[in-house]
């Protein structure tokens, strides 16, 4: 991510994770025996290359298998797999801003709405790479996706949710945070707004020193103010920002292995 919300300035599951480039690459090695597997329908070899491969190097086997057999290897592979390991490996072979379209996409279809699958992507991406995955979004559906989050939120969860996918970082002072998260839950009912408007649009080092004034200030956790003050889908929302905020590894290690 960029250092809207998280230092690191790339950050992506890759790079996050175990998949690291493949030391011994030979990528027409690597379409041969893919071959042979798919002829075989050898799901244990297909899995054991297409994973132990990084992005950059799967699409390289993409490019490879195209010029060497004038077929697309996604479509060569969902004729010899099916279920959850044809979605894995399907996923697999996209490039990153594709996958998060796709995941974009497949949370927003259906009845109901996959609001943590929203959230984690909204939340733990920067600005930048929202609009390129916006754009990608508009090529692949050829639908706006702002439009699409509106016409599957309502309220202040829908507010919120299209204030992350515009979000750009802007100066700000502590204090005058602090007090406006403050004064925002004074009331008889909390304001959205305020906490809207500067999760959204500040730095994390920032974002960092606003939540650990305001728990001082109020001697309360702030995931406690929100579950006390806030209800429904916008109550989730801001759960899941603050977390993204405060400890983002655990809050992508819990999305990995919920906790019971």
């Amino acid at each position: 991510m960029e250092p809207d919300f998280f230092p690191s300035s790339d950050m992506w599951w890759g790079t996050l994770g175990t998949v690291r480039p493949f030391s011994n690459f030979q990528p027409d090695k690597d379409v041969k025996e893919i071959q042979e597997a798919l002829g075989k329908k050898d799901v244990v070899t297909l899995v054991r290359i297409l994973t132990n491969r990084s992005n950059a190097q799967r699409q390289d086997i993409a490019k490879s298998f195209q010029e060497q057999t004038k077929q697309d290897l996604s479509a060569a592979l969902k004729k010899v797999l099916s279920g959850d390991l044809e979605d894995l490996l399907l996923q697999l072979m996209m490039l990153p801003d594709q996958l998060e379209a796709h995941r974009l996409k497949g949370a927003m279809a259906g009845l109901g709405t996959d609001e943590e699958t929203l959230l984690e992507i909204l939340c733990t991406r920067s600005g930048k790479k929202l609009k390129e995955v916006s754009a990608v979004y508009r090529q692949v559906y050829k639908k706006e996706l702002e439009k699409e989050l509106k016409a599957e939120t309502s309220g202040d969860f829908a507010k919120l949710v299209v204030a992350l996918l515009n979000k750009e970082v802007s100066a700000g002072a502590v204090q005058r945070d602090v007090q406006a998260l403050t004064a925002s839950l004074s009331g008889k009912k909390a304001e959205a707004g305020p906490w809207i408007n500067i999760l959204t649009s500040r730095d994390s080092d920032h974002l960092d020193k606003v939540l650990m004034e305001l728990e001082l200030e109020t001697g309360q956790m702030v995931d406690q103010m929100v579950e006390k003050r806030f209800s429904g889908d916008f109550r989730l929302g801001l759960r899941v920002l603050v977390q993204c905020i405060q400890n983002p590894e655990v809050y992508l290690a819990q999305r990995l292995v919920p906790m019971k």
